[in-house]
């Protein structure tokens, strides 16, 4: 299993629509997003809210076999949630479907286990 954490800015003046999307996602589109991270193989997803001095960000954590596929097939998908997600990630954060093409969006260089 791979793991990753990565932050996204959210954009100047979108916080309370990050929040809204949110919500959505925790209510009236959850059983989408479940059905779009089951395509991706994603296994967990925790996003937080981290507020600067330089700006707000999303924190992610992604737990899949494969981060690489996952996050292609999250850029190629023409699922109607995955289409209406992607429109999300540019006007919140300014992610483009061609910046998940490649490999995950952070390198992991340290991953400390208690078990080894």
């Amino acid at each position: 299993m791979e793991c990753i954490t990565w932050f996204a800015p959210i954009l100047p003046g979108k916080l309370d629509e990050w929040k809204a999307l949110d919500e959505e996602m925790k209510g009236p589109r959850r059983e989408e997003h479940a059905r779009s991270r089951e395509r991706m193989g994603v296994t967990r997803e925790v996003a937080s809210l981290m507020q600067t001095p330089g700006g707000d960000f999303v924190c992610l954590f992604h737990e899949a076999d494969d981060l690489a596929k996952a996050f292609r097939t999250l850029a190629t998908s023409e699922d109607p949630f995955d289409v209406w997600f992607r429109e999300r990630l540019v006007s919140l954060h300014g992610l483009t479907a061609e910046m998940l093409q490649g490999p995950p969006p952070a390198k992991v260089y340290f991953d400390y286990r208690a078990d080894g």
